[in-house]
């Protein structure tokens, strides 16, 4: 238990110091590369003052997982012990990969100046590969449950079509962390949440490899906060959002529980499902609208709500379901 508190520890202050660090270098860089987001006509107007504010800045925190992770497992390798951790290794490299496809993503927008980049299809095809590329090598080295059984009725999945399913639900979630990135700290706030539920779990289970991700996540997130709470001065863009959404899901996949998504994951898929019900229903309308913007944080804007409120709401509605989570799973 000490040699867990201590590697959480010296992970969270780790990622904390370097992405603070990262960010105090990236966000002139980005500057002086005109890296600034574009906002769309469609959005809200009063969002229009944000237009310039540098983009990518997930880059920032991305590094410094990387090089604390690294780190760690220099560590472990001496001491003999680094295949204990390989579905800590799968999940990394699934974030960084997803985190790739928001900088091609992101990085499109920069040279087209324009908030569209690769089309949502392009996107959705190189998340389902990688999402099966993992979820398949996750399987074959055993690190995955062979089956699910979805509560209350108690039937079980497996076999192709838990695989899947897993896809659909891992996808979904990596887009919903996604669509939170909309409002100033609103994604870095709620996934930091996320990141105290699996720093607990890691404690509770004793479980060194997933207190690395909870402290590399704790520490992403505040480190990324310095810079990222209102008024933002940069945005971790499609590079970070896609990172945080698959580290999350790669880590309940680590866990051994993926289905404690739709309460650790409840803010992402709030902001999933507003987004997809308001399109169905716009469609079937012909033209009205279910909530008067999408994703559900700018309906609550339009309703008058701050910025700073919403951030505080949705990260105290985020905490109640990951509280849920863990009494659920003690």
């Amino acid at each position: 238990m000490k040699e867990l508190i201590i590697t959480f520890v010296l992970v969270t202050v780790g990622v904390f110091a370097l992405t603070a660090l990262a960010e105090r270098i990236l966000i002139p860089i980005l500057r002086s590369h005109k890296a600034g987001q574009k906002i769309l006509d469609i959005g809200p107007r009063w969002h229009k003052s944000k237009e310039g504010t540098p983009i990518m800045g997930g880059i920032g925190f991305i590094l410094a997982i990387l090089a604390v992770v690294a780190l760690f497992f220099v560590y472990v390798g001496i001491k003999g012990e680094a295949t204990k951790y390989i579905p800590l290794a799968l999940t990394i490299a699934f974030a960084v990969s997803n985190g790739a496809i928001g900088f091609v993503d992101d990085y499109c927008k920069l040279i087209k100046k324009q908030n569209e980049g690769l089309t949502r299809m392009q996107k959705l095809v190189l998340q389902f590969a990688i999402t099966a590329g993992y979820l398949c090598v996750m399987g074959y080295t055993g690190y995955l449950p062979s089956q699910i059984v979805i509560p209350l009725i108690n039937l079980p999945i497996r076999g192709v079509l838990w695989y899947i399913l897993a896809a659909i639900l891992t996808v979904g979630v990596i887009n919903g962390a996604n669509f939170t990135d909309g409002l100033d700290g609103l994604a870095s706030t709620v996934t930091y949440v996320i990141g105290i539920f699996f720093a607990l779990f890691a404690f509770y289970a004793k479980d060194t490899g997933l207190s690395v991700v909870g402290g590399a996540i704790i520490g992403a997130t505040l480190g990324f906060l310095l810079y990222n709470i209102h008024p933002a001065k940069v945005f971790m863009g499609d590079t970070g959002s896609l990172f945080l959404g698959a580290i999350v899901m790669g880590t309940l996949f680590q866990m051994q529980e993926p289905l404690l998504l739709f309460l650790v994951c409840a803010v992402y898929i709030f902001e999933l499902l507003s987004t997809v019900l308001q399109i169905l229903y716009f469609k079937a309308t012909h033209g009205k609208r279910l909530f008067k913007m999408a994703p559900i944080h700018h309906h609550f804007e339009k309703c008058g709500w701050s910025e700073n409120k919403i951030v505080i709401v949705f990260a105290l509605v985020q905490f109640a379901f990951c509280a849920l989570a863990f009494i659920l799973t003690r």
